[in-house]
């Protein structure tokens, strides 16, 4: 029998793992971030006989029926373009939608914004119809929502932040901000967060963090926590969500050993996180005001 496991970081999964080896059974780990859609195509495709999860398993709902009422129910709402397809659109404005009206701030992850014309389309719907806290992307994908003639390749690709090009992508970003009412953060060598009218420029990270496929798509839900725990200031909680990724990246790499590679750090920078505290994020956040 194959059995999937959905049990995030839970002490129970090691001696599920045991016995579901002594019984002889095919152990199958899945993510806390599956859909329902992801789930019923892996029980499908691998023969789950078993599903063995949690009833606070993170819910991730991308049906149109339901995303309202599980939003209704959220704290904070991260909408990402990653996995984009056409059902998926409407779900994500009927999520942006209850979230305006109850109250629930929303982050805007454009991932790979101006690539295609379907990304570009998805992106000014859901800015026509969804006010969000924060817009947090990458240089390209920013300058792809600004209409300022992106050249993105990719989720990673395309121009880059750097000091040289600071004050340039402050002025493209504060735009974007002043026209969407949207706290508008950019990560890149340095990292930049913006109001419109005042702009923190972050200097935690490291290049490694580049080597690792989803931490922005990690510092885009650990935004939303952020401005969800401080509803009234989400310029300063972006800020230090921004920081805070960038510290965790620092914190990891200083922890690796000579052997480890990009997946060891993966795990390492969401060891960081988890053990992060506010003194530790305090004396280890290296930015200034512009």
């Amino acid at each position: 029998d194959a059995v999937m496991l959905i049990l995030k970081r839970h002490h129970e999964f090691w001696p599920i793992i045991i016995a579901l080896h002594k019984i002889g059974a095919i152990t199958i780990p899945a993510t806390h971030l599956l859909t329902a859609k992801d789930i019923r195509y892996r029980v499908q495709a691998a023969d789950v006989t078993t599903i063995v999860c949690t009833e606070h398993t993170t819910c991730v709902a991308d049906a149109v029926e339901e995303a309202a009422a599980v939003t209704a129910r959220s704290q904070g709402l991260t909408l990402n373009l990653g996995t984009l397809h056409a059902e998926r659109i409407p779900a994500m404005l009927a999520s942006g939608r209850q979230a305006n009206a109850s109250g629930i701030p929303a982050v805007l992850d454009p991932v790979g914004a101006g690539v295609s014309a379907f990304r570009a389309g998805a992106a000014r719907q859901l800015l026509e119809a969804v006010q969000f806290a924060v817009i947090r992307g990458n240089l390209s994908e920013i300058r792809a929502l600004a209409d300022a003639g992106s050249h993105a390749r990719g989720v990673d690709a395309g121009d880059s932040l750097t000091p040289q090009t600071l004050d340039a992508c402050l002025e493209l970003a504060g735009q974007l901000s002043r026209r969407t009412g949207a706290v508008v953060a950019v990560t890149g060598e340095t990292d930049l967060v913006t109001d419109g009218e005042t702009a923190y420029c972050i200097h935690n990270g490291h290049p490694m963090m580049r080597s690792v496929t989803g931490t922005g798509c990690q510092l885009s839900c650990l935004t939303a926590a952020f401005v969800a725990a401080s509803p009234g200031q989400p310029l300063q909680a972006a800020a230090a969500a921004v920081c805070a990724m960038g510290l965790c990246g620092e914190t990891a790499y200083a922890r690796l050993s000579p052997a480890d590679g990009n997946a060891a750090y993966r795990d390492k920078i969401l060891d960081a996180v988890y053990r992060l505290t506010p003194a530790q994020l305090e004396e280890g956040a290296r930015y200034e005001l512009r």
